[in-house]
This record gives C-alpha cells, structure tokens and sequence, in this order.
C-alpha cells in the first residue's frame, strides 16, 4: 500500500514533473517542466506564456501531472499521479513566493524574478492538486496488472 509519506519523498526528490494539457480543441499536449512544491504540495514552475501548454492552460485550467523516477528499473517504478487545476500568478508576492521556493530547489540563473511582471513573456504557474494517485498492484485473472491507488497529500 502507497502512503502519502512515500508521493512527498517522489516530488520532494525530483525537479521535473511531466505536465498534460489539453488545447481548446481538445489536442492533448505534454511537457516537462522545472518545479518547485510549497507545503501543502502545490507545484509552480516558470513558463514562456507563448509555450503550448501555457496556451493550453489559459483555455482549460485543468492538467494531469505525473512525477516519478526514470532511472528505477522496469518493474519497480513508482509514481505519484496528479489531477490539478492551474493558475497563472498574477499577485506579486504569490510570484515572488513563488520564484523563491523555484530558487531555494534549485539556482536557474536565466530567471529573475523581474522577468515574471508587466508584459513580460514568462508567467508563474500554481498547480493545486485535487485528486492523487501512486501505482498499485493488481490482477487479472492471475496476470499482474498496474494500477492506481487514490492518496491524500495533505
């Protein structure tokens, strides 16, 4: 059985999540994006506001996050599965916040914190999760299957 402790310790080790968006007319679209967690386990990164899964964003707010460990062997992985509604931040100190928990997980000298105001091209974004999920063993007529575990973070 997964615990809530195990998906902290994921995202907490890891810089990268893999977003899923979804296009005004339904195309899905995925990237990888630099983050950073707060500690009720919102997720915030940094993106061109031109970037397709920045579009995306601004005509569905929805998006699947996934978070795991590529360098686990087939078998073995694990994973923390997220379903989240996304924000743009508009309010500075939620972006100076923000930028600060993006800085403190790791340096990226090519963002200031200036670069997210005004009409500038790179936007702050907030993930709030509202549904969790790690893998979970399963079978089907005796044939092992993946599957997903419903967890709370917080």
């Amino acid at each position: 059985m997964n615990s809530p402790g195990r998906a902290k310790e994921i995202i907490s080790k890891n810089i990268y999540l893999v977003l899923a968006t979804v296009s005004e007319i339904g195309e899905p679209w995925n990237a990888p994006v630099f983050f950073a967690h707060d500690t009720f386990f919102n997720l915030y990164w940094g993106s061109y506001a031109g970037a397709q899964h920045s579009i995306n964003i601004r005509a569905n707010r929805r998006a699947y996050i996934v978070i795991f460990d590529p360098a686990l062997p087939p078998g073995s992985g694990e994973g923390v599965y997220i379903q989240a509604t996304v924000q743009e931040l508009k309010d500075e100190k939620d972006i100076r916040d923000a930028h600060q928990l993006l800085s403190v997980r790791h340096i990226v000298p090519y963002w200031k914190v200036e670069q997210f105001f005004g009409e500038a091209p790179i936007r702050m974004y907030k993930a709030i999760p509202w549904k969790v999920w790690m893998n979970g063993e399963g079978s089907v007529n005796g044939h092992y299957v993946d599957t997903r575990e419903e967890i709370r973070l917080v």
